[in-house]
């Protein structure tokens, strides 16, 4: 039977008689300790049923038991003859389960009157009661339940009272002093408690918090707490509803609402307004108000609608659907704005003027994405992004807006033993305003790719298959089809002194067909042409592992020198001339890639030559911690017709490459440290370098990171508005210095928490974006506050300073902005 512990607000021990308990310390102890029938009766929608069963009883509950709902023991007993009460109406109890129970003592009074007593139980269903007495009259349809009374619902829903009386096939009844716990811990209890139609559930003087009540005090208010004159649960609705209510903060009262709905925390999906998001000040639409509406449609979509005002721009609506099938997913979004600002014109990074920031009225935006099942080994899916304006995602932040391009793309991908294949399609639109015209982005219709690797073969090596195909369209600029096949076959082994070997045998091959050539960003002195590529590579790469311990068995280290050998034809920047590049404009030669066949980012440009890869790895371990190096060089016979020697700050500009190296280091708990660079013997600098470190206990941990460069890739791709380019600019492009400094420090003592980070731009001497937040958060709730600024030019995009400010209140909702 129910002990002291299934009452934990409950204070002082029982008095003489066995119905009374001791008086609590406070109000919502007093209603919390007393009863639980609040949420007995919102939760066991059930009864005794009358002998008869009436006219207007709802139709049976088809609903299936859950899995893990209390189930009756092998010796429980029925209910005797007649009709049983029906615990429930409503949750997964079915009207024609029978009621079971057991009982140390059961008797007919004179009057009729089943009493059972001594550790009753009693189950229908997924649900299970306890109580010292139950009192069934059949005749008159009621039944009686006294004296630590305690309920389990499917849902896990625990119930407490010390008398519920039901009547009418237990859709009604009332009771005094009522406590429940609930899902997410939420917790409601009333002075009093009434139920009609087994559907919707009045409390008087309700108490509703989601945080936990001290058992040690009782009498200390929760953190946070609801409390009502009244409040109504509407089991059909799925609702909750408050009338004169207070959220009090440690039983201060802050803020009073003469009426306050909220979802049932037992819903799962619910329709009905959503937390309201307010901003009070928003640098392009002023204060700013909005509260969503979510709609349940069905069991497997819904819509959320949200308007949104400001008072410096016109309203904007933004509708999302959801969709899930048995075979995949549908996702859309989309909105309809009245966009009142007129944008001036701007300078661009470049220095250069744009006049595209004129956009105004009404606008639109649209993102979608889905993805459907055909079978076990195909599906396809989408992703569609697109808007009127780049200002309109701009003023209204539309997720998205800060990027340089928003892609579109429909695909079909395959799946098959070691095989993978993709056809899709991929249009962009692009939104860094100044720098990209949408008439110079290139449309792939359309784009396949197929993979494929093959089991060990008789000499004991692995076959790879590799195709990208693209047809490449441009409304300004070069238009190109490329078709590529490769084949790669890798056989590894090791011999008797411990050395690692892989043999690698790779045929590269490429045909194109190019119009416009002359045009961006090709800029050849061809108009159009058909020209191809077939690039033979053989490479011979050896690991030598050298492993000892020390620290009496305690520590190891590796000692690893690694070796490769590449031979393939020279494919200088005169082999490339008048070949299409869609995919290798960078390329990167640093410790991830030093043993790379080939480094450029794509295939349309190939490392070629005799060359030569070293290296040398080591490691030590010990207790935790672990420091790893790995220094390296290429050594080039024709630097000048066997690489992109003629790319400024590539690294492989003569024959002894710059050196590349990496070290990572873990020495304690405390502190990880992370560095890796390439320095340039020639020039006496580094040519690319950057690093990560991180140091602290988690009261209080610093950050900090720096990278530099001598050329931003950005930049490098930017090329000026003019249909024709004299090669010497194209050799010359442009070039912007990356040199930034970022840090951070967060930090977390017991319930709070703080955060700060900086990025700085050293080489334009600017800070490129501030920020930090405080936090508090404990069981129930969450306040943070943050603040921020940008000093980036986006799009038009001017600085501007951030604040705001979220509170979380468990079971609530999310409030701020």
């Amino acid at each position: 039977m129910p002990l002291s512990a299934d009452f934990p607000l409950r204070a002082g021990p029982l008095q003489a008689k066995p119905h009374r308990v001791g008086k609590p310390w406070s109000l919502l102890s007093q209603a919390l300790a007393g009863s639980a029938l609040g949420a007995f009766l919102q939760i066991v929608p059930a009864t005794a049923a009358p002998t008869t069963i009436p006219a207007q009883q709802p139709p049976q509950d088809t609903q299936k038991t859950p899995s893990n709902a209390p189930k009756p023991p092998a010796n429980a007993r029925p209910l005797p003859a007649g009709t049983p009460p029906n615990l429930s109406s409503n949750g997964g109890v079915s009207d024609s389960e029978p009621v079971t129970y057991l009982a140390n003592h059961e008797s007919y009074d004179k009057t009729g009157l089943l009493v059972l007593k001594g550790n009753v139980r009693i189950w229908q269903g997924g649900q299970a009661m306890r109580a010292d007495k139950v009192i069934y009259d059949r005749a008159a349809g009621t039944i009686t339940a006294l004296h630590h009374v305690a309920l389990t619902q499917p849902d896990g829903t625990i119930a407490y009272t010390e008398r519920a009386e039901f009547s009418h096939g237990m859709k009604d009844g009332v009771s005094t002093a009522s406590y429940a716990r609930m899902k997410n811990n939420v917790k409601i209890s009333s002075s009093g408690t009434r139920r009609n139609n087994g559907r919707v559930t009045d409390f008087s003087n309700a108490v509703y918090t989601a945080c936990p009540v001290c058992a040690q005090h009782p009498e200390r208010a929760p953190f946070w707490s609801i409390t009502a004159r009244n409040a109504t649960q509407d089991k059909d609705n799925q609702n909750l509803e408050f009338n004169h209510a207070w959220l009090r903060i440690l039983g201060v009262p802050v803020a009073y609402f003469p009426y306050l709905p909220i979802t049932d925390p037992s819903s799962k999906r619910h329709s009905g307004f959503l937390n309201f998001y307010a901003k009070p000040h928003d640098h392009y639409l002023g204060t700013v108000f909005s509260i969503p509406y979510f709609w349940v449609i069905d069991g497997h979509q819904d819509a959320t609608f949200t308007p949104l005002v400001g008072t410096k721009s016109g309203p904007q609506l933004t509708v999302n659907y959801r969709n899930r099938f048995n075979n995949g997913y549908l996702n859309l979004t989309g909105a309809v704005a009245y966009d009142s600002l007129r944008n001036q014109p701007f300078y661009n990074a470049f220095g250069e003027p744009s006049y595209g920031g004129k956009e105004h009225g009404a606008q639109a935006y649209i993102a979608g994405r889905g993805e459907f099942n055909l079978s076990p080994h195909w599906r396809v899916g989408f992703n569609a992004n697109r808007t009127t304006a780049a200002n309109y995602m701009r003023d209204y932040s539309v997720p998205g807006y800060g990027s340089d391009a928003l892609n579109t793309n429909a695909y079909l991908e395959g799946f098959g033993v070691g095989s993978y294949l993709r056809l899709d399609t991929q249009i962009y639109q692009g939104l860094n305003q100044g720098i990209i015209n949408n008439k110079d982005l290139p449309y792939s219709l359309p784009r396949f790719t197929y993979d494929f690797q093959g089991e060990p073969d008789a000499l004991g090596g692995r076959l790879t298959v590799h195709t990208t195909d693209f047809v490449i369209l441009r409304d300004r600029g070069a238009n190109d089809q490329r078709g590529e096949l490769a084949f790669q076959w890798d056989r590894p082994w090791t011999n008797n002194w411990g050395q690692q070997w892989v043999l690698t045998a790779r045929v590269d091959s490429m045909v194109y067909h190019a119009t416009r050539m002359h045009e961006q960003p090709l800029y050849e002195k061809s108009g159009s042409h058909v020209s191809g590529q077939v690039q033979p590579t053989l490479a011979l790469k050896m690991n030598w592992p050298f492993l000892r311990s020390f620290a009496k068995g305690h520590a190891t280290q590796i000692f690893e020198p690694i070796i490769q050998l590449i031979a393939a034809p020279n494919t200088g920047s005169a082999l490339h001339r008048q070949l299409p590049n869609e995919d290798s404009f960078a390329y990167e030669f640093t410790d991830a890639t030093l043993f790379s066949l080939n480094r450029y980012m794509g295939t349309d440009r190939l490392d070629g030559g005799l060359r030569a890869n070293v290296g040398l790895h080591q490691n030590w371990s010990w207790n935790g911690r672990s420091v790893d190096v790995l220094i390296g060089e290429s050594f080039i016979q024709h630097p000048n017709r066997g690489g992109p020697a003629y790319m400024r700050y590539s690294g492989v500009n003569h024959t002894f490459s710059d050196p590349v190296g990496r070290i990572q280091m873990t020495p304690s708990r405390f502190v990880d440290v992370t560095a890796r660079g390439r320095f340039n013997p020639y020039s006496k600098h580094f040519d690319y370098g950057e690093g990560l470190v991180s140091a602290g206990i988690p009261i209080f941990r610093v950050m900090a990171g720096y990278v530099y460069e001598p050329r931003t890739p950005y930049y490098y791709y930017y090329t000026p508005r003019t249909n024709r380019m004299d090669q010497s600019r194209v050799n010359n492009p442009f070039l912007g210095k990356v040199s930034e400094l970022t840090g951070g420090v967060t930090g977390r003592w017991k319930e709070y928490s703080f955060a700060y980070y900086t990025r700085r731009s050293i080489a334009r001497k600017q800070f490129v974006a501030n920020g930090g937040t405080v936090g508090y958060s404990n069981e129930c709730f969450t306040l943070n506050v943050y603040a921020s600024r940008q000093n980036t030019y986006i799009g038009g995009r001017r600085p501007n300073v951030t604040v705001g400010f979220s509170v979380t209140f468990n079971s609530l909702g999310t409030f701020g902005n």
